[in-house]
């Protein structure tokens, strides 16, 4: 038998039997891949290889991004800029029907984008929207289901720590160049919403009570504009060349912790060793990943296991458009119940030929897959940004997710727009000078 399927096999048999087990998932990629490696070499030499890989696959500065990404997010989870957003967010919406749920989609934008979790998004802002939308008698399942759908947009919106995940198993796809390739499909992704918030509302008589001074709309923007200052120093500084998404990542948290200790005083010195202790939790859990992944991307690699499921695809169809979307059905199914850092770090090195062979541009792919896992986060079994709406927001899984169904109608129309014109994606990254 071809010792790249014999690998492949073992990966995936030992992989599912010990995610059914409950076995964590960064244990179970990394045995499941010393394993496969038993067929090429000895046991002695296959522990050895793989404790390798995992040092290699961790030994990158440019690593450095995501622990501090994670920091900032979560210095600006506690520092009051979810406040700031939502009145700018308002402000915006103005008495448009169904206002304050469309203002939970602009918010859920801003604040995803800075803190780059769809999960803070979606439980900062149902926390705070959710209550004043049941004031103004908005029913609290079409609360939460506006919050859970539009919460993810923060993961396609830069900073993003899956872009820079995807950019070191893809082997070093420009950072910078994915920042800008997610604005305008997150952006799309969160307009799309808001038109299906339109027409509910429209539906249902929902509008807003709240206006707006003119007095009150100055002081507004004028609180909103430190935290979103953040996104441009940050991301303008990674486009203009001025640092490194690494060196970025350190600004971010400087700037968000000078703000929220001094600007906005929402942060006391006594909680900083609290939010350290929780980034590194988070930090040491992404960075295990990734190293076990490693040796999963080199069995794979060794064993041509890329070619074998590029040449599987390819014999089910010659046609460009079918195997685009064969992918997105297997990324649609793989992200129900597996989180997106680990679904990235294996499904990467499969995809990711495939669509090279089909002329594909590699940031393309990487916003299409991201896109994929980013819906997965709000969809059940193992939805992490599901569960974390439907709590904040008072409501049952099953009632939320009748409320959804239109939302992932619009979603998956806007996911095929990212698939088959390559241009949503690319025409910033062009534009900057990052695709020829």
């Amino acid at each position: 038998m071809n010792i790249a399927l014999v690998s492949g096999l073992i990966i995936l048999i030992l992989l599912v039997i010990m995610l059914i087990a409950g076995v964590p998932i960064a244990v179970a990629l990394g045995i499941s891949s010393v394993v496969a490696i038993l067929p090429i070499m000895d046991l002695e030499v296959a522990v050895v290889t793989g404790a390798q890989r995992i040092f290699s696959g961790i030994s990158m500065f440019s690593l450095l991004a995501i622990p501090f990404f994670i920091l900032a997010g979560n210095i600006m989870n506690k520092g009051g800029i979810a406040v700031r957003l939502i009145n700018l967010a308002k402000l915006i919406t103005g008495r448009a029907p169904g206002a304050l749920a469309q203002t939970n989609v602009i918010a859920n934008m801003l604040f995803g984008a800075i803190s780059g979790s769809g999960t803070a998004a979606a439980s900062a802002m149902g926390s705070i929207i959710g209550p004043i939308e049941k004031e103004e008698g908005y029913d609290p399942n079409f609360s939460a289901a506006a919050n859970i759908a539009t919460a993810p947009t923060g993961l396609l919106i830069p900073p993003s720590n899956v872009m820079i995940t995807f950019s070191l198993v893809s082997g070093g796809t420009s950072v910078a160049a994915l920042f800008m390739a997610g604005y305008l499909p997150g952006i799309l992704w969160g307009l799309a919403c808001m038109i299906v918030i339109y027409f509910f509302a429209k539906k249902h008589g929902y509008r807003s009570k709240t206006s707006f001074t003119f007095k009150e709309a100055i002081h507004t923007i004028l609180q909103a504009i430190p935290a979103l200052l953040l996104i441009i120093i940050v991301i303008g500084g990674i486009i203009g060349g001025v640092f490194t998404a690494t060196e970025g990542s350190v600004v971010a948290v400087v700037y968000s912790l000078l703000l929220s200790l001094f600007g906005y005083k929402s942060i006391k010195l006594k909680e900083i060793p609290k939010i350290l202790r929780e980034s590194a939790e988070m930090t040491g859990i992404i960075i295990f990943l990734i190293g076990v992944s490693s040796i999963m991307s080199w069995v794979m690699a060794f064993t041509n296991i890329p070619s074998l499921v590029s040449s599987a695809l390819l014999s089910i169809s010659s046609n460009r458009y079918v195997i685009l979307f064969l992918i997105n059905i297997i990324l649609l199914v793989v992200g129900t119940f597996m989180d997106m850092t680990p679904a990235c770090l294996i499904f990467t090195p499969i995809f990711l030929p495939v669509c090279q062979a089909l002329g594909m541009n590699t940031i393309h792919f990487g916003i299409m897959l991201i896109f994929n896992l980013c819906i997965g986060t709000i969809t059940p079994p193992v939805g992490t940004t599901l569960f974390v709406g439907v709590k904040v927001g008072g409501v049952k899984i099953e009632t939320v997710f009748k409320q959804l169904i239109a939302y992932f109608a619009a979603i998956f129309a806007v996911l095929m727009l990212v698939t088959y014109v390559p241009q949503i994606s690319l025409a910033l990254p062009s534009l900057m000078g990052y695709v020829k």
